[in-house]
């Protein structure tokens, strides 16, 4: 699963404690193929890192592309008879829903399209039309059903899921999960600069603060927003880090695939950041919204209660632009 932070966490001073009887719990380390920063309060020494390693292994084990014995790797390769685990199920359940909701921008069946552009695990190809609109009739969602028995069935053998622009988000809410269950109210996690944030930062006395790279400063990484995060959860993707380029022509492929045309998609749209009650679902609409269209997706969240997101775009002019819903804009820290 490959990295993406687009969010710095801003670590407040610890050093005020008006708290004392709290501890702070610090994991940190490197998972899914990025960083991890996991924080949680307490009124004791604790260290979860066992648990932390657990959660990530079983994440992988289900939904991994680079390991080629996980579950969603073995269904690629066309194990037709494998009863997936109830990680794989929500994801997947998440991903038809996402698909619906975003017209079909958001679609995990693109795997074949990934790997011939250089963006999974499988071999880059040389891409022509022809080769584009070939690869075309391996992806579509609607040709992937998850059966009642816990297998799946693929119309075309050639069909590859990849799941890498949501299990992430998903990671960090099972790892928000493990943390509740041991009776931990109050934690950031973050994984490659994705959150999820519960309670508030007792030691503090505030709520959780996060901060969003602007896409015109990728040396010193300033802060586009600042916001504060209670009981939810911040995703973003953006394409002016993750990209590629060829070393011959010198062209630039970002990560953001269309799955209706096959192309990648190298819009105005430089990146997008979601907030929403799980990390899974924010993952997800981060995705979708650098391959929609602005307008579009201005539309589906102003019929969404459930989402709020902060978008950085290029107008006509090429000038940087931001769209801000309400909620979101109420969350910035003033």
């Amino acid at each position: 699963m490959k990295n993406l932070t687009l969010v710095s966490l801003v670590f407040l001073l610890w050093s005020c404690n008006p708290n004392p009887k709290l501890v702070k719990n610090h994991n940190i380390g490197n998972a899914l193929g990025t960083t991890y920063s996991i924080i949680y309060l307490y009124d004791e020494e604790l260290d979860f890192q066992h648990e932390i390693d657990s959660v990530f292994q079983v994440v992988n084990q289900s939904m991994s592309t680079y390991i080629p014995n996980s579950d969603i790797s073995k269904i690629n390769d066309g194990d037709s008879t494998l009863v997936v685990d109830q990680m794989f199920k929500e994801v997947f359940e998440l991903s038809s829903r996402v698909h619906k909701a975003s017209n079909g921008y958001f679609d995990p069946s693109i795997g074949v399209l990934a790997d011939a552009w250089g963006f999974g695990p499988g071999e880059q190809i040389e891409l022509d039309s022809l080769k584009v609109d070939s690869l075309l009739n391996y992806v579509g969602w609607n040709r992937v059903k998850l059966n009642t028995n816990g297998t799946v069935t693929k119309q075309k053998p050639n069909i590859r899921f990849d799941f890498n622009a949501v299990a992430k988000g998903y990671a960090i809410d099972r790892l928000g999960a493990m943390l509740t269950s041991k009776g931990v109210k109050d934690y950031l996690v973050e994984v490659g600069g994705e959150v999820l944030a519960k309670g508030i930062n007792e030691i503090s006395g505030k709520n959780w603060t996060v901060g969003i790279d602007k896409p015109n400063d990728l040396i010193s990484r300033g802060a586009a927003a600042i916001i504060n995060l209670e009981n939810n959860a911040l995703a973003s993707s953006g394409n002016y880090r993750k990209f590629r380029i060829d070393p011959e022509t010198g062209e630039k492929y970002v990560h953001s695939i269309n799955p209706k045309t096959g192309y990648t998609k190298n819009s105005k749209v430089l990146a997008a950041s979601v907030i929403a009650n799980d990390c899974a679902t924010a993952d997800a609409y981060a995705t979708a919204f650098m391959v929609m269209n602005l307008e579009s997706s201005i539309v589906l969240l102003e019929n969404s209660k459930a989402l709020e997101a902060y978008i950085i775009y290029l107008d006509v002019d090429n000038i940087i632009q931001n769209f801000m819903t309400d909620g979101f804009e109420e969350l910035i820290k003033n």
